[in-house]
């Protein structure tokens, strides 16, 4: 799945005449809530991005989240996130834009011994920009069948 994810995005990108013109790279930083199911309580989220944006609708994003730290049984668990992902986005007017996510992550579950998974992660969510440069966001992403986290954060242009 990822292979066909990845070379749908690579035609996309060779394919766009706009591609030099409006490239442009980005960073940024989120907190947020991830839920669990199973689990009752919300668990707060932080996490890292990198992306690059060929044109104005489409960009390939890099990320690091720490989806949440929780107790089991007195044993106090970890769960880290490691993502890639095409994401489309669709300006809109006044600075504001509504984005998509699909993409692969891979999810580590460290505690008294250590799990992992990996498989497909998507999202939706909005964006801001305050400046060219400095662009709010909120997201929803799923990144697994059982788990959900909602953020916000901040990335800035370079």
């Amino acid at each position: 799945m990822f292979k066909k994810i990845a070379v749908a995005a690579t035609l996309a990108i060779l394919s766009s005449a706009a591609f030099a013109a409006d490239a442009q790279m980005y960073a940024g930083a989120d907190v947020g809530r991830t839920k669990i199911d199973g689990f009752s309580d919300r668990e707060t989220s932080y996490g890292a991005f990198l992306g690059y944006q060929f044109n104005p609708n489409v960009g390939i994003e890099a990320g690091y989240r720490r989806l949440a730290d929780f107790t089991v049984s007195n044993t106090n668990v970890t769960l880290d996130q490691v993502a890639l992902s095409v994401v489309g986005t669709m300006p809109l007017s006044s600075g504001f834009s509504v984005f998509g996510r699909l993409g692969y992550n891979h999810i580590t579950a460290t505690g008294n011994s250590t799990a992992a998974t990996s498989g497909g992660l998507y999202g939706i969510g909005m964006g801001y920009d305050f400046t060219p440069t400095v662009t709010a966001r909120l997201e929803v992403q799923k990144p697994s069948s059982d788990s959900s986290n909602f953020s916000a954060g901040v990335s800035f242009k370079f």
